[in-house]
């Protein structure tokens, strides 16, 4: 049949994804956590090859002690089967699943700047909803372990609004107000997902492991971190940057003066998404580091979910008669490249993309994420094609959020 793969050329296309997804898993284990010198030789060299330097030891010197330790560690096949075993998957890049745009704000991030600025290079996920989907419209709720009754009482409500809503509530699953965060959206039988900081297959804390099986059943829980990796003092502050990413904003319910959930609200400015606290009781040491956020900007003022909406949700403001503009005029650099690589009529599969184009793989995916989330390129079963976003005026709010 025209157009039919023969099974040989099955069988290197199977071969060729699998050597890619064991590269990656191998790289996720060798450094465990963020990397942006590693993340920068995947993107000059691609997974396979990175992870053959990183075997071999032929590495510029930036890369020799992230990956001295555990370069001879290479259990990727058993890593996958482990994660099988526990109903769980490993999301790469190459992946559909993989929420590209998401991410996109990470990697264009100065690793000078904080040593934790770098794109995941695996996610490892447990649950049955697809990552991508489940962040299509998500809200970071996040704050004091040593949440008061009015802190949960704050959260339940906002969370659980949230989550009734449609909107997913993503957190850290610790005690306090992450927690808290996670069972209003569950009451409510909405979507919520757990960041861990730590392996897929360790709970923790172990106190809220009934919860983290409660969420796998109806959401997701997701960490970059390998099976069996147990959990470290740094590795909180980077699994911050996960739950900012993927997030439309983050609210903070509770924050002492030293509290974690300040990193969180970093991460979230730094994205370019909006940061949002709750405010407490004047008398509450539990609630000075909202306030505090608050008084200098860090964060907007939200009392309920209808504000939190209003700052993160989608643009609700119509302007009847006014003719937008063609977004399409105002692409350049990778987007101008892969949107002039679609054809006008049709659809192209990413790998010609990528071969019009000369970007890698993960570049043309994330590139059409972001094409997507604003209305210009959609995909079907046979590929990527061009819409018309100047007919719809979702796409044109959806446009206005994402400039």
């Amino acid at each position: 049949m025209h157009g039919a793969k023969s099974p040989a050329a099955a069988t290197v296309g199977r071969s060729d994804t699998d050597e890619r997804r064991l590269a990656w898993v191998y790289l996720s284990r060798v450094v465990e956590g963020p990397c942006a010198a590693l993340s920068a030789l995947i993107g000059s060299v691609g997974v396979v090859e990175a992870a053959r330097a990183v075997r071999e030891c032929a590495l510029p010197e930036a890369l020799r002690g992230p990956t001295e330790l555990r370069r001879g560690i290479d259990r990727a096949e058993r890593d996958l089967a482990h994660i099988e075993r526990l109903g769980g998957r490993v999301v790469t890049p190459d992946d559909a699943e993989w929420p590209a745009w998401r991410m996109l704000g990470l990697g264009q991030l100065d690793p000078a700047q904080d040593a934790d600025a770098a794109v995941p290079l695996v996610l490892w996920v447990r649950g049955k909803r697809s990552l991508v989907e489940a962040t299509e419209r998500s809200i970071a709720v996040v704050g004091a372990r040593c949440s008061t009754g009015y802190g949960n009482h704050a959260t339940g409500e906002i969370a659980g609004e949230l989550a009734a809503r449609g909107w997913t509530v993503v957190s850290g699953a610790a005690f306090g107000i992450d927690g808290m965060a996670h069972r209003a959206a569950l009451a409510v039988g909405g979507m919520t997902i757990a960041v861990l900081a730590c392996g897929p297959d360790r709970p923790y804390p172990v106190q809220h492991d009934q919860l983290l099986a409660e969420i796998v059943d109806t959401g997701l829980v997701v960490t970059e971190y390998p099976p069996g990796t147990s959990v470290r003092k740094h590795h909180f502050l980077a699994r911050n940057r996960i739950i900012a990413a993927l997030a439309d904003g983050v609210v903070v319910v509770e924050a002492g003066i030293r509290s974690g959930a300040r990193n969180t609200v970093k991460w979230c400015r730094r994205l370019g998404r909006p940061a949002m606290a709750v405010p407490g009781p004047v008398t509450s040491a539990a609630s000075v580091g909202c306030h505090r956020m608050i008084r200098e900007g860090e964060a907007f003022i939200v009392t309920r979910a209808e504000d939190i909406l209003d700052e993160a949700g989608p643009l609700r403001l119509s302007l009847p008669g006014v003719v937008p503009p063609n977004p399409e005029d105002n692409l350049s650099g990778e987007q101008a490249l892969v949107f002039a690589a679609l054809p006008g009529a049709g659809s192209r599969l990413p790998r010609a993309v990528v071969a019009d184009t000369g970007l890698s793989m993960s570049a043309v995916r994330a590139t059409l994420s972001a094409l997507e989330i604003v209305g210009l390129v959609a995909c079907d079963s046979n590929g990527w094609y061009r819409t018309n976003p100047s007919t719809t005026s979702a796409v044109v709010a959806a446009q206005e959020r994402h400039r």
